[in-house]
């Protein structure tokens, strides 16, 4: 599969390296493929290349919104709108404000009335948005390894046949998944970014992830 990534940050190229060591090909959509660190990201990857945000969507037959949330709108009228129509597409974003964390709290632009990702789907309404890997750390994303076993990855969207496909995705890279229903459930799904970073601002404690318990 090709699989374009809009965002060249670390989470971007987390996401695109787990995406080709199974076997996918990746091209990160970037503002700028001269950066050092990206020139040698593409180097030390085969399979994965580099171009614009446009470039990227093109070439996606998947793709990943990996931008910060507030520039997921610019990101995705640069990319042209016409290139995420009939794609999945997974949305990584998290709405997080320019504020500073209260006590190791962020702070959001939305609200619990309306997510970023139901803002993002409005934007392009023919794509099928599938909310997952906002509510983890970059170094858990691809294969992460915990005494407990696999943790959860909290997945919604509005397209049963998209959503299927990124659970396939998220097995592969080692999580389990749970549908929390329509693009409503964002509006549950995005504050998890919220809880998972509090132990980190307030302890340095970045390595966990969440696990839900059934009987």
């Amino acid at each position: 599969m090709k699989v374009g990534i809009i965002g060249s940050g670390v989470v971007g190229q987390v996401l695109g390296n787990g995406f080709l060591q199974e076997g996918h090909q990746v091209k990160i959509g970037t503002r700028d493929t001269t950066k050092p660190q990206l020139v040698q990201w593409e180097k030390d990857n085969k399979g994965g290349t580099l171009g614009s945000f446009e470039d990227a969507a093109k070439f996606g037959e998947l793709i990943v919104l990996a931008t910060a949330g507030n520039v997921v709108d610019e990101a995705i009228e640069i990319a042209g709108k016409e290139n995420f129509r009939g794609k999945t597409v997974i949305d990584a974003t998290n709405p997080i404000a320019k504020a500073p964390p209260q006590h190791g709290v962020l702070k959001f632009f939305t609200t619990l009335d309306e997510s970023l990702m139901e803002r993002t789907q409005k934007l392009i309404p023919e794509a099928s948005l599938v909310k997952a890997f906002n509510s983890v750390g970059n170094a858990s994303m691809y294969k992460p390894s915990f005494e407990e076993g696999k943790p959860t990855m909290f997945i919604c969207g509005n397209d049963e046949k998209a959503k299927a496909a990124v659970e396939d995705i998220l097995a592969a890279f080692g999580w389990e998944t749970e549908d929390m229903g329509s693009i409503e459930a964002a509006r549950a799904i995005e504050p998890l970014c919220i809880l998972w970073c509090i132990p980190g601002f307030l302890r340095n404690q970045w390595q966990h992830a969440f696990k839900l318990l059934k009987p």
